[in-house]
């Protein structure tokens, strides 16, 4: 398996993990009061937005050259970064 392939696939688990533990926090967001559902509902948003963006930068980097692939993968690692943020910011706010 070349190294782009373990990179994809490393970034597609931890994608996947976190967009499943996503779900089920936004589950437990259904039971919390009007007001904050509709903070909760925002911050999702914000979420699933960086979710999709990290996994567009993992389909240009699963499709890149091998020659320009390694060019792409410090804004994936920061785009999902900013994901993994977003989420443990939220995951803060439902305790």
């Amino acid at each position: 398996m070349s190294k782009r392939d373990q990179y994809v696939k490393k970034m597609k688990q931890q994608l996947d993990e976190l967009n499943a533990q996503l779900a089920r926090l936004e589950a437990k967001a259904k039971d919390v009061n009007a007001e904050a559902r509709v903070k909760y509902e925002k911050q999702m948003g914000e979420i699933h937005k960086a979710s999709k963006a990290a996994q567009k930068k993992m389909e240009e980097i699963k499709s890149a050259g091998e020659d320009k692939w390694e060019a792409l993968v410090a804004e994936g690692d920061k785009l999902q970064k900013a994901f993994v943020h977003s989420f443990n910011y939220f995951k803060s706010q439902l305790k």
